[in-house]
């Protein structure tokens, strides 16, 4: 997995300027911003590791998956 898209941002930090995004990305990114322990500088996996860890609900993997596809063609 690339570290950086092509613009440079890193996955988490890119997913954290996603809060206004409709739909389960947007609401991902909000949940990403109150999590202290967030993985901010970390790849797609480190956020399916931290969300998996923190036992969070099936819709929030699909969104990973969904925010890795456009975080990848940005």
């Amino acid at each position: 997995m690339q570290p950086e898209n092509d613009n440079g941002d890193s996955f988490g930090t890119w997913l954290l300027s996603q809060q206004d995004h409709e739909g389960w990305i947007g609401a991902l990114a909000k949940a990403a911003k109150s999590d202290r322990r967030f993985p901010r500088a970390g790849d797609p996996d480190a956020v399916r590791k931290h969300l998996s860890e923190a036992q969070a609900e099936g819709d929030m993997f699909e969104a990973v998956d969904d925010a890795e596809n456009l975080w990848i063609n940005r």
